[in-house]
């Protein structure tokens, strides 16, 4: 897997590159700010993007914007942002410009370094990594009607589904098995009127609808 990684701290940007090329990631190229992440991006085409969400020159949300240009991008990285904290509007931009390939988490979750590349290997993979906090104040927006109809336990595996459980994860929060966690998922696609079509991931469309993404003005 081939990643740009972007962060200010030098520190922590050595110590990623350290930790990722440990687990068999080539680091094609690490930078300080957005504007390098963007030309980095462009000359390397990564699979993947790992970026801090605030960096110079102002310090708020600069790694954010980068990202929501790349995902516009054709093709565009699977990006994954690792931030201290919840940036809510531009988080759920990130999250609606695309179906997979995007991931949010807190840097609290490096800490668990087998989860954490579990979570770059899926996002590059095409799924999601949401961390729960992420998932929490996104909720906030209230739910839409087909949301509705799912059960309390429906919803609870949604809500894993939404932080990048596998099934055989939210098996053992919910302590259920395999086979019980598929058919509330099963239910759930059907609830949420999400039927098989070529080209679309169900899994992740799921877990949109239920964070209600929507782009922003």
């Amino acid at each position: 897997m081939r990643v740009v990684l972007a962060e200010d701290s030098v520190l922590l940007r050595e110590g990623l590159i350290r930790l990722l090329e440990a687990a068999g990631m080539r680091v094609v190229a690490a930078v300080g700010d957005a504007e390098q992440l963007l030309r980095a991006a462009a000359e390397h085409r990564p699979d993947l993007v790992l970026t801090d969400v605030r960096m110079p020159p102002t310090h708020t949300d600069e790694g954010l914007r980068a990202s929501l240009v790349l995902r516009r991008a054709q093709p565009s990285p699977a990006v994954l942002v690792l931030s201290q904290y919840v940036e809510e509007r531009y988080a759920a931009q990130l999250l609606a410009s695309a179906t997979g390939g995007v991931g949010y988490l807190l840097k609290d979750r490096v800490a668990d370094v087998d989860e954490f590349i579990d979570a770059l290997r899926r996002v590059a993979a095409g799924g999601t990594a949401l961390d729960p906090e992420v998932v929490a104040q996104l909720l906030l927006r209230g739910h839409s009607d087909p949301l509705d109809r799912l059960s309390p336990r429906e919803s609870e595996v949604l809500q894993l589904m939404a932080e990048g459980r596998s099934n055989a994860g939210i098996g053992r929060q919910l302590v259920l098995s395999e086979g019980a966690v598929g058919k509330h998922i099963g239910n759930i696609f059907t609830k949420l009127d999400l039927s098989p079509a070529e080209g679309d991931h169900r899994r992740v469309l799921a877990v949109l609808q239920f964070l209600k993404i929507r782009s922003l003005p």
